[in-house]
């Protein structure tokens, strides 16, 4: 019954972005059939969606997207695939960018939509179809194109001008090919992004995929269309009323032998999120830090001068070994505690700044403590930094608790107003695309950036919050009899 129901009958979701007057559909899905290709009617409502305008006539969901999470199986690259052929063909110079994450399936891609281009009726309108050194395009008379590459090769960087991106495997997508990308389209006046995915599988770095899924089923932004289709959660894999459920292709288009076949070689875990489309809990990956809480903390470089005395430091390598930041954290007199990042730098540049930054400037006579933090590099640094005479009782190597401690410290002081920043650049970059990963077995958390990314500094300062917070050990400039010293007094500006 699926070939003849509507998008709304069907999907699981459909959040709407606001303000929708008209769709650029109908003008696009003519000259689809003039080139010989129908549509059911849900992909005709889906296709209605997508290109839906608002009173300006920009599109609706220019803004935040249009995102679709959607088992395999279902047609995507037909709907998606058309509805692009039909864009290109009606308006002239559309620039467009069809990226996978992965080179295997950019190609295969490639591949369908070559088999789009040599159909007798679209032919005539194909200009040329490219494919030299991996740089693979179809092109139309129109002087409209389509590029096609995959982000694990670098895709996507230095274009301009570009009016429609669609980002395949969007579970795998993370948020520095994305930066990179949609730059690229801020000199289009009417630009369109697209996300096409698969629920993500508990390794892969899903954050912008599940960030737009979360923010669009707990009410939308306005700006975004939401679209999944899923089985129910507790459905049996080899339910075939879960199939038609979860796949509005089945069993018209996509036949039982077919879901069989992809059950019984994905194995069922699997075949629940990439058959069925339903998404693990797991999967649904929590943001390190709330932005408008982040937002609220933040505190302009005046607030250095209101700090009551003695800091902790804090060095964190990445999970990969790659980077080494630097952080720091004191008491204000106030009773909050800031947080300051120092520097971050790529770890094969080796320890000696960070040794010389801590040692020049009596910073150290400042300092409550040295905490060294990260399996790859931590003792060869702690090494440096005893050679270089900073007292053994300085420095700190937390444990496994003490991080789970130091995590929950900074999120619960951020959230209620305990803690403050003056992050600005890299350290807010980190934080916008931190999430949380588990520690242990009891409810422990910790920060984890996207693969390729880092979250090194934001570990840093986390770690100096919690050091100036429970470090007994008094500095040295606070040690002796004077007033002064042990009273309110200005610190060193980092």
């Amino acid at each position: 019954m699926s070939e003849s129901h509507a998008l709304s009958e069907l999907a699981t979701h459909v959040v709407l972005p606001a303000g929708i007057v008209s769709t650029g559909w109908p003008v696009v899905r003519e000259k689809c059939a003039q080139l010989g290709t129908r549509f059911d009617p849900w992909q005709d409502g889906l296709g209605r969606a997508m290109l839906a305008k608002r009173a300006d006539g920009t599109y609706a969901a220019g803004v935040g997207g249009v995102c679709m999470s959607l088992p395999r199986q279902v047609g995507k690259t037909f709907t998606v695939g058309n509805m692009i052929f039909g864009l290109c063909l009606a308006s002239d110079d559309v620039k467009v960018l069809w990226t996978a994450h992965r080179t295997r399936t950019s190609g295969e891609t490639f591949k369908t939509m070559q088999g789009f281009a040599k159909n007798p009726k679209v032919a005539p309108f194909v200009r040329q179809v490219r494919q030299v050194n991996g740089q693979e395009e179809i092109s139309f008379t129109t002087g409209s194109r389509i590029l096609f590459g995959a982000r694990e090769s670098g895709f996507g960087r230095g274009f301009d001008k570009v009016d429609v991106i669609v980002f395949d495997e969007a579970q795998i997508l993370t948020q520095k090919p994305l930066d990179d990308m949609i730059a690229a389209t801020n000199a289009s006046p009417n630009a369109l992004v697209l996300y096409m995915g698969t629920p993500p599988k508990p390794t892969d770095p899903a954050e912008v995929f599940s960030r737009i899924r979360r923010e669009a089923l707990s009410g939308g932004d306005g700006e975004t269309l939401y679209v999944e289709f899923s089985a129910p959660e507790g459905a049996r894999v080899d339910d075939e009323g879960a199939w038609a459920q979860a796949n509005p292709s089945f069993p018209f288009r996509t036949s039982p032998t077919a879901m069989r076949r992809l059950l019984k070689n994905l194995g069922e875990e699997s075949f629940r999120r990439e058959g069925l489309g339903v998404w693990d809990p797991e999967s649904l990956s929590v943001s390190a830090v709330d932005a408008g809480v982040w937002e609220r903390a933040r505190m302009g470089e005046g607030v250095f001068a209101d700090r009551a005395g003695g800091v902790c430091f804090a060095a964190r390598f990445s999970a990969d070994g790659a980077w080494l930041g630097l952080g720091a954290a004191s008491r204000l007199v106030d009773g909050r505690v800031l947080v300051d990042p120092v520097r971050m730098e790529p770890a094969s540049v080796g320890t000696g700044w960070l040794v010389d930054y801590l040692l020049a400037d009596d910073r150290l006579d400042e300092a409550c403590g040295v905490i060294v933090e990260g399996r790859s590099g931590a003792a060869y640094l702690i090494d440096q930094l005893r050679r270089a005479g900073v007292p053994r009782s300085m420095i700190v190597a937390p444990d496994t608790q003490g991080a789970v401690d130091a995590y929950s410290m900074m999120a619960a002081g951020l959230g209620e107003g305990r803690v403050v920043h003056v992050g600005v650049g890299e350290l807010d970059r980190q934080v916008s695309v931190a999430s949380r990963r588990k520690i242990g077995s009891r409810g422990g958390f910790g920060w984890v950036a996207p693969e390729g990314d880092t979250c090194c500094l934001f570990d840093a300062v986390t770690l100096a919050a919690w050091g100036v917070q429970t470090i007994k050990r008094k500095p040295r400039k606070c040690r002796g009899v004077d007033g002064e010293a042990r009273g309110r007094k200005k610190v060193i500006v980092l």
